[in-house]
């Protein structure tokens, strides 16, 4: 099944392609991740790519929703650092802690 998946997405295939963006699981519906392991990888896409911060502080929401810690959030970040290099982690920092809600201009 993940083969047949990965073949078909490989060829473009339309309806595979629709399944997969709409994240509606199909019948590739056992290779969905738990939610909140989703939304996390979805962040780090999101991270990765420089999002804005109103699409980061949505999927944040959702995440701690799902169980997520800010901790597991932040690690995110994290995680993601040594293939996007440090200036999008610079760049990005600021946005993940206003999605967060944290006040990082704020005297300590």
């Amino acid at each position: 099944e993940v083969e047949r998946l990965l073949r078909l997405l490989a060829l473009n295939d339309e309806d595979s392609v629709e399944m997969v963006l709409a994240g509606t699981p199909g019948p590739a519906g056992g290779m969905v991740l738990l939610p909140k392991v989703d939304l996390l990888v979805r962040l780090g896409a999101l991270l990765a790519l420089g999002a804005a911060t109103s699409s980061l502080r949505a999927t944040v929401e959702r995440a701690l929703e799902a169980g997520a810690s800010e901790t597991e959030v932040v690690g995110v970040l994290v995680a993601v650092a040594p293939a996007v290099g440090l200036a999008r982690v610079v760049s990005t920092a600021p946005r993940l802690a206003t999605a967060i809600g944290y006040d990082i201009e704020a005297d300590e």
